[in-house]
């Protein structure tokens, strides 16, 4: 990434997009104080080193932040919601996304407070994610967290078939899951963060300076439920739940 990064700058690029998490943009910012950055954060751009303000960055950094780290206490929440009696839920987290180890602080702190006892699996590849579902059967888990990941978003239809496998609910933050036949999805609308981003690569093109562009704080979350998924399962979607939903899927 190192080596990518200072070839966009040595061929003067007149900005860079880096996306997919924090690191692209840290590598990035290690090598350029002058060349236009806009990334893309999953988690307070602040607290990851990108920026010192959110309103007024003031530096060659901007860009779009949907703080999908601090999604884990809301998805212990519907899980707790979903599964109240859940007597060990599994919480998959990439090691190679900065953002994991702060999803997994904020979801541990959460389900402890609700009493419920998290299995941590750590996967970064495809063989590993089933490795850790042969983890989880064994452990006898009876749920399961899938954190906000750019690489676990590629590999939603994987998540979706083992979970079905396994007959296991499985909380997901984005809508890819939902739609590809996962149970329930919460968190920003991805899409619509990237397409921000670009709206931001757009401006500066046109002249305006990253240090003059706030951190935009993508606010559009959305609840999907695949209700056929929930009968497949044989778990009853509450009708609360199912009023506080954006979009219902049978």
């Amino acid at each position: 990434m190192r080596a990518l990064a200072a070839d966009l700058i040595a061929r003067r690029v007149a900005v860079i997009a880096a996306t997919g998490g924090n690191q692209p943009a840290l590598t990035a910012k290690a090598l350029t104080s002058t060349t236009p950055i806009v990334f893309t954060s999953g988690r307070d751009p602040v607290t990851a080193g990108l920026v010192g303000s959110l309103s007024r960055p003031e530096a060659n950094l901007t860009g779009v932040s949907w703080f999908g780290a601090e999604m884990g206490p809301k998805h212990v929440e519907l899980m707790h919601e979903l599964v109240p009696g859940a007597a060990l839920v599994a919480l998959f987290v990439n090691p190679n996304n900065v953002e994991g180890g702060a999803y997994e602080e904020f979801a541990r702190k959460a389900a402890q407070a609700v009493g419920m006892p998290l299995l941590v699996l750590r996967a970064s590849t495809r063989s590993e994610i089933d490795a850790a579902f042969e983890t989880l059967a064994q452990q006898k888990a009876s749920a399961a967290i899938v954190a906000s990941d750019p690489f676990y978003t590629t590999r939603a239809g994987q998540f979706v078939v083992l979970a079905a496998r396994h007959n296991l609910p499985v909380v997901h933050a984005n809508r890819e899951f939902a739609a590809a036949g996962g149970l329930i999805s919460y968190g920003n609308d991805a899409s619509d963060a990237y397409r921000r981003a670009g709206v931001y690569v757009g401006r500066i093109l046109r002249g305006a300076k990253p240090a003059d562009l706030p951190i935009d704080r993508a606010t559009k979350f959305e609840l999907v439920i695949n209700l056929q998924t929930a009968k497949t399962l044989k778990l009853d979607i509450f009708a609360k739940l199912l009023a506080r939903a954006d979009e219902v899927i049978e």
